[in-house]
């Protein structure tokens, strides 16, 4: 399945929740990032639960410190 991430394309699995994305995104998991399918923040406790479909729109944001 097709899947867009920060405009980049990726291909995945057909069945694949938004953990198993993250891990083929990243080599390692990030820490302070979230998660916005279609525009909708997924909750990190939902990561596991939470199928992606094909064509969905994935935003990753980092929080970033700055002064």
């Amino acid at each position: 399945m097709e899947i867009t991430v920060n405009q980049q394309t990726y291909q995945v699995t057909d069945v694949c929740n938004v953990q198993q994305m993250l891990t083929i995104v990243f080599d390692a998991l990030p820490k302070g990032i979230a998660v916005a399918i279609n525009q909708a923040i997924i909750p990190r406790a939902k990561w596991t639960d939470h199928n992606i479909s094909p064509n969905d729109q994935i935003v990753i944001i980092k929080a970033t410190q700055g002064g």
